[in-house]
């Protein structure tokens, strides 16, 4: 009986977790407030099979799409969320990268942290609607680049059958939630791609104190990895935007646009 009681009882989680969505009414607040306030970059739409979610593209300098980023952004905000995702999308212009920062899935603010595992199965739809639009539009080189849990949305989509990139930068990966769509640590044993892990000596308890487990976990399948720790940074690089943008830059520079 206490079998059926908890078969009955995973059953009803697994079912609730699967009926989960996207705060599809706060993607629409969050867009009005970004389309009519843009300084750089154009808002356009993109359709991941189940609806049109927003995106900001930003020119580069040299008005070249061959070398594309495309930025997703961290638990429950925005394409141009102004810590480390707005000064990526457009200070990476200036070194001729054509940006593509993209609305991830949402849960509405008072969601704890562990509950967006349930909308893990959006993610795939919207990156790959991106990397189409990328490819459609004459990239060549491209990478994804997180911030916070758009770290782990893009380790969950290269570990488990996406497309394939030329390189990921994770900007404040923790460890991620154990067992699930959210475990980081299981995720990057089955990364390939160039990745570069950056996070701040200010950085949140839990990417500070993993950093070790994150480097020994990818480091024996992906010879490209890359791990540096920036010191006085904090999670949101607040007053380090320009040595993020330079480490940023440095790493493709190095891994990606000379290989």
């Amino acid at each position: 009986m206490n079998h059926l009681k908890l078969f009955a009882a995973v059953t009803l989680t697994l079912a609730t977790l699967s009926l989960q969505a996207s705060d599809l009414e706060k993607e629409k607040r969050w867009a009005s407030q970004i389309v009519d306030a843009l300084l750089d970059g154009e808002a356009h739409y993109l359709n991941d099979g189940r609806g049109n979610f927003l995106t900001i593209e930003t020119p580069s300098m040299d008005g070249s799409t061959k070398k594309t980023a495309i930025i997703l952004h961290g638990t429950g905000v925005h394409p141009d969320w102004p810590t480390v995702i707005q000064p990526l999308r457009v200070g990476l212009t200036e070194s001729n990268w054509h940006t593509l920062s993209i609305q991830m899935p949402v849960l509405p603010n008072e969601a704890k942290h562990a509950a967006y595992a349930s909308i893990y199965d959006w993610v795939p739809g919207r990156i790959d609607a991106a990397i189409k639009h990328a490819r459609d539009n004459g990239a060549e080189t491209l990478v994804l680049i997180g911030h916070s849990q758009g770290t782990t949305m893009a380790a969950y989509y290269l570990a488990n059958g996406g497309k394939p990139v030329d390189g990921f930068i994770a900007v404040g990966m923790g460890p991620g939630v154990a067992g699930g769509p959210m475990d980081n640590m299981s995720h990057l044993k089955r990364i390939k791609s160039p990745m570069f892990d950056l996070y701040g000596s200010l950085d949140l308890e839990e990417i500070v104190a993993s950093a070790k487990q994150r480097k020994a976990a990818a480091t024996p399948h992906n010879p490209d990895h890359t791990q540096v720790q920036l010191e006085g940074a904090d999670h949101f690089f607040d007053g380090e935007e320009e040595r993020l943008l330079e480490q940023v830059n440095a790493w493709l520079e190095k891994t990606v646009t000379q290989n």
